[in-house]
C-alpha cells in the first residue's frame, strides 16, 4: 500500500504514577531521519522511539514529542538540612539582638533561604519507564502510520489518473505516427511536380526518401518502452513495499522517452500531445515526492 511522507499521530496512556503523551509527525525527505523532544530526565527513551518508529517507516523526517506528567510527586525525596537552618535563625536573632530590631521570623521566612532543603531524584529504571511509555508510543505509532497510508491511497489514485492520460495521449501519436510517411510522400511529390513541370518523376527516388525520412522519426520503439514502463509504473502503485524512489527513477525514463518522442517528431498534433505527456510527467514527478 503506497504511503505519504506526511502524517501525525498521538497517544496517550495514563498508569498509577504518570500521565503519558505521545505526539509523531513527519514531513517529506529523501531518507528517514529522526529527532526527538523528551524532557531532560527521559532522554534515555530516545534510541527506543527511533526503533520504533524506524521499524514502522523507511523515509520521512519523523520527530517525536514525548510528554510526562508525574502524578503522585514521588519521584523527589525532599529533605530539610535541619543543622544550616539554625545556622540561619542563630545568626538572624543575634543580628536581630545586636541592632536592636524586633525577632518576628515566621516559618514563611525561612523557607526561601538557599540549601535549607535537598531533592534527591528517585532512580527511575529506563526498562520500566520504556515499558510505561510503550502503549502511548505504539498508539501514535499506529494512528501516524494510518495517515500515511490514507493520503498515499489518494496519491495514488491521482497517480493513475495522469497514467491514463498519458496512455490515452500516447494511443493518439500511435494512431498518427504511421500517416506521417505518406504524407511527407505526398508533400515530396508535390514539389517535384512543381519544379519538374510536368516531367518524368523517379518514383523508387521517391520511395527512398520517403523510407530514410520514415525511418528517422520512427518512433515505434520509444512508444513502446514508455508504455512498458507505464506497466511497470502501474504495477509498483498495487505494491506493499516503500516505491517513492522507484517510482522516481521511472519518472526520469517517463520522461527521456517522452522527449526523444517529441524531437523526432515535428508533426503538430504529435508535439501537442508530448506536451500534454510531459505536462502530466512533471505532476506525477512533484506528487512522488510525497511518496515514501
Amino acid at each position: 500500500m503506497l504511503r505519504s511522507m506526511t502524517g501525525y499521530g498521538r497517544g496517550h496512556a495514563v498508569n498509577g504514577r504518570y500521565d503519558i503523551t505521545v505526539e509523531v509527525k513527519s514531513v517529506n525527505h529523501r531518507y528517514f531521519e529522526f529527532a526527538s523532544r523528551l524532557p531532560k530526565a527521559y532522554l534515555f527513551l530516545e534510541e527506543k522511539l527511533k526503533h520504533t518508529l524506524k521499524a514502522a517507516c523507511s523515509r520521512g523526517k519523523v520527530e517525536a514529542a514525548v510528554t510526562i506528567q508525574l502524578l503522585d510527586g514521588g519521584e523527589s525525596e525532599i529533605t530539610l538540612n535541619l543543622e544550616t537552618t539554625k545556622g540561619y535563625l542563630s545568626a538572624l536573632r543575634e543580628a536581630a539582638a545586636a541592632l536592636d530590631l524586633i525577632d518576628d521570623l515566621r516559618l514563611s521566612d525561612i523557607v526561601s533561604f538557599p540549601d535549607i532543603f535537598t531533592v534527591r531524584k528517585t532512580e527511575v529504571d529506563p526498562d520500566e519507564m520504556w515499558e510505561m511509555v510503550r502503549p502511548a508510543a505504539e498508539q501514535a505509532v499506529e494512528a501516524f502510520i494510518r495517515m500515511r497510508e490514507t493520503e498515499g491511497e489518494q496519491l495514488g489514485k491521482d497517480l493513475k489518473n495522469r497514467l491514463d492520460a498519458i496512455a490515452a495521449a500516447l494511443s493518439e501519436i500511435e494512431e498518427r505516427a504511421p500517416q506521417l510517411k505518406e504524407e511527407y510522400y505526398a508533400r515530396l511529390y508535390q514539389k517535384i511536380s512543381e519544379v519538374l513541370e510536368g516531367q518524368n518523376i523517379d518514383e523508387s527516388r521517391l520511395i527512398t526518401e520517403a523510407a530514410i525520412f520514415a525511418d528517422r522519426v520512427a518512433i515505434d520503439e520509444e512508444t513502446v518502452r514508455l508504455r512498458s514502463h507505464l506497466r511497470q509504473f502501474e504495477d509498483l502503485l498495487k505494491s506493499k513495499e516503500p516505491v517513492g524512489r522507484k517510482l522516481d527513477f521511472l519518472v526520469q525514463e517517463l520522461n527521456r522517452e517522452a522527449n526523444t518522442i517529441g524531437s523526432k517528431c515535428q508533426d503538430v498534433s504529435i508535439a501537442r500531445r508530448v506536451i500534454d505527456i510531459k505536462s502530466e510527467i512533471e505532476k506525477i514527478r512533484e506528487q512522488i515526492q510525497n511518496l515514501e
